[in-house]
């Protein structure tokens, strides 16, 4: 290769064997939020049902990991989030879309990944603190069972 030629990159000799993935190596299993943006209708489309969910993850270089992501698309290879289940299991959930925000403490990722239905589940927090202030007060106001 001439010198004035374009030079390599130090991820293009990356194996692409090798499914592309970004890791959490530390800290609990990652929290998924459903997401319910119009946008991300398109990407729930496929063989299984499948729903998209929001996981947010501290990261030192939230840049660095979109590149890999948008690298891996750009490529049409798929990037999974690997994360280590409750039961201490390792698991992989596909990455369909990536950006990254700036905080105070460093950098956040987001990451929104594909869910078969058999991986979901719901927890519901209705305020139930606040319920059982509601109940004690009926309890003793009759009269507030009424209205």
């Amino acid at each position: 290769m001439a010198p004035w030629g374009p030079q390599r990159l130090w991820y293009d000799g990356a194996d692409m064997s090798d499914p592309a993935k970004i890791t959490i190596i530390e800290g609990p299993p990652p929290t998924f939020e459903a997401a319910t943006e119009a946008w991300l209708l398109g990407l729930t489309e496929g063989l299984t049902l499948s729903h998209v969910a929001l996981c947010r993850v501290r990261t030192a270089n939230g840049p660095a990991l979109v590149e890999r992501c948008y690298r891996a698309w750009r490529d049409k290879q798929s990037i999974s989030l690997e994360y280590r289940a409750e039961d201490d299991s390792l698991q992989q959930a596909p990455i369909v879309a990536a950006r990254w925000s700036e905080v105070p403490d460093g950098h956040v990722l987001l990451l929104w990944v594909r869910l078969d239905e058999g991986d979901i589940e719901i927890d519901l927090d209705f305020g139930a603190e606040d319920l059982d202030e509601d109940t004690d007060d009926a309890l003793d106001d009759p009269g507030l069972l009424d209205r």
